[in-house]
């Protein structure tokens, strides 16, 4: 004969629930906590962003002018190749360099030294510019004397 043993629950009768995945999304405060550091700092990188193409505008503009200040002792110097003279005080001119128009100004000044000048040339991007110029650049040019011929 064959004995029956009583059943003895050791756990409690629950209802049949679903298995809990922890970790596998986020909450609706760490999405705002996200969306509040990304709107705090993608102005900021956008502000940043600005100011250094700015500045690579600007160096661009500095390098055109510097230019055009050489080209415009360049000319000084063929000038006085061809016809043996130099220019004494202020003339100003433009000139078209990648497409825009540069407005220069240069100033001759006999040094103390016979014969050897002192140019300063001064170039802008606008014609009101001579006050805030792009660069500056300085030049000394000598005028050939009667015995440097021999």
């Amino acid at each position: 004969m064959k004995l029956i043993k009583p059943v003895l629950w050791s756990r409690r009768l629950t209802r049949p629930s679903m298995p809990q995945k922890r970790g596998s999304g986020f909450t609706l405060v760490e999405v705002m906590v996200a969306l509040a550091v990304v709107a705090v700092a993608l102005p900021a990188l956008l502000l940043t962003l600005s100011q250094q193409l700015d500045a690579v505008r600007y160096l661009d503009d500095r390098a055109q002018a510097q230019w055009v200040a050489a080209n415009r002792l360049a000319e000084l110097r063929l000038i006085l190749t061809a016809k043996g003279t130099l220019q004494n005080g202020t003339l100003s001119g433009t000139e078209e360099l990648a497409g825009r128009e540069w407005y220069w100004w240069s100033e001759g000044v006999e040094t103390q030294l016979p014969g050897f000048f002192r140019y300063e040339i001064t170039v802008a991007d606008n014609e009101a510019g001579r006050d805030a110029p792009l660069h500056t650049l300085d030049g000394y040019l000598a005028r050939e004397t009667v015995s440097d011929r021999r």
